[in-house]
């Protein structure tokens, strides 16, 4: 955590970022991120979903929550718990590009390589595991395990 947030500091010096979380598994990580940056950030959040209640991605992403800060002509870095098929994050890119951002950044904390579809790129990555399904620390299983302190291979 403090590594990524000394990169992105280093990077964005002199700027002040909007971080833009996807809800709601990122909360934690989200918040751990964001207090260990040593530059002026500015917060917001955006809620898709792709998972329902299965294991696997349905392939149909829903935006239920937007982001409230204008972004056009600013610096942003998307920040998502975890990457697995690549869907939500392309679509959350894809989203924030047509409102004319300076410049979009990514970055997660799992990038998981098991079931990638679609390329998308990651700028800053916390560690990256082959497969397995992972709860806690924000990270779901039907809504539930988010509560769990440490990350879990499910099952």
């Amino acid at each position: 955590m403090k590594s990524l947030a000394r990169k992105i500091s280093s990077d964005y010096e002199d700027k002040e970022p909007i971080f833009i979380g996807i809800l709601n598994g990122v909360i934690f990580f989200f918040a751990d991120l964001v207090r260990e940056l040593s530059i002026p950030a500015k917060i917001d959040f955006m809620r898709a979903a792709s998972y329902g209640t299965g294991m696997t991605s349905s392939g149909e992403i829903k935006i239920s929550k937007d982001v409230e800060i204008p972004i056009e002509g600013k610096d942003v870095i998307i920040v998502e718990d975890i990457v697995d098929s690549g869907l939500t994050l392309k679509e959350m890119i894809k989203e924030l590009e047509n409102r004319a951002p300076r410049s979009i950044r990514t970055c997660v904390l799992i990038n998981k390589l098991e079931r990638r579809d679609v390329d998308v790129s990651i700028d800053y990555c916390g560690f990256e595991i082959e497969k397995g399904f992972l709860v806690g620390y924000g990270l779901d299983y039907d809504e539930k395990y988010r509560n769990l302190p440490d990350i879990y291979t499910l099952e």
